[in-house]
């Protein structure tokens, strides 16, 4: 282990990317909290950009999911195909945050730890054409090639699992996870997520 340059490395990393040094230490007294609450429940937020790739035209997806005012999953990722719209761009993103939600709810479920979770699984979308979408049954030509995903959510809205809701977009705390947003903004979307500085704990 003595002979790993640990320390030249990570000034190394420091001397090549600065400002994430500089992040760091601006933000070290952050931390992310869980609260006790009477009633747990797991509630997910999908949001997504569109076409904010600016060589492949990829739009990018975000999903959080929260439980006891906090975050315990989170992504951030480039969809794997091009959509014409902001509602199919919205669309794709629920579904790839269903996913992720009905495992994370199987999962904290086996653990035994909690009494119960509220069901069907609650994921908030700023988009209303997406919601309207992913709960109707109706499919559209000028969304054919997505139709496949769409009978999966749909599906899953059937049977109880999840419920798309809409929410509006100054409260979709999914946002800084799919576009860069002004300080004020940001850290009023990590706060609810569970992230706040030291000073701001109340014990």
């Amino acid at each position: 282990m003595q002979k790993i340059p640990y320390a030249s490395a990570v000034g190394s990393l420091m001397y090549a990317q600065p400002e994430g040094y500089e992040i760091f230490t601006e933000n070290k007294e952050y931390m992310l909290t869980y609260r006790r609450l009477d009633q747990l429940e797991l509630i997910g937020y999908s949001d997504s950009d569109f076409a904010g790739c600016q060589d492949s035209r990829r739009s990018t997806s975000g999903y959080i999911y929260l439980l006891a005012g906090g975050a315990i999953s989170w992504r951030s990722a480039k969809q794997t195909l091009v959509t014409s719209s902001t509602m199919e761009a919205e669309f794709v993103a629920c579904y790839e945050a269903s996913n992720q939600g009905i495992w994370l709810r199987n999962f904290v479920t086996g653990l035994r730890v909690l009494d119960g979770i509220e069901r069907p699984l609650k994921i908030f979308c700023d988009n209303k054409s997406a919601v309207l979408y992913s709960n109707n049954n109706r499919s559209s030509t000028k969304s054919k090639y997505i139709d496949i995903k769409f009978l999966v959510v749909k599906k899953k809205y059937r049977s109880g699992q999840i419920s798309i809701e809409h929410i509006g977009t100054n409260s979709m705390i999914a946002d800084p996870l799919t576009k860069g947003l002004p300080p004020k903004v940001f850290h009023e979307h990590t706060a609810h997520m569970g992230v706040v500085s030291f000073e701001d704990i109340q014990i």
